[in-house]
């Protein structure tokens, strides 16, 4: 299996762990806590859960279009 391929599941992972986390702190009260963190310490984990996946989907587009000119095995 490419790298390319692995980095892509592993980015779509995270991208859906994040989505999961969200549609979780929708549904709790505002002043609620959210797996044991506040609500908006919450939302900043999944800030970076989505910048992370974001990051990981450019990592997985570069790293295609190296193995696409021979570059990496």
């Amino acid at each position: 299996m490419k790298i390319s391929k692995i980095m892509h599941i592993a980015s779509v992972v995270v991208g859906l762990v994040g989505v999961f986390v969200f549609i979780k702190i929708i549904g709790v009260p505002s002043d609620g806590m959210v797996f044991g963190i506040t609500k908006l310490d919450a939302l900043l984990c999944v800030v970076v859960l989505f910048l992370i996946a974001i990051w990981g989907q450019i990592g997985t587009i570069h790293h295609m279009m190296l193995e696409k000119n021979g570059e990496i095995i």
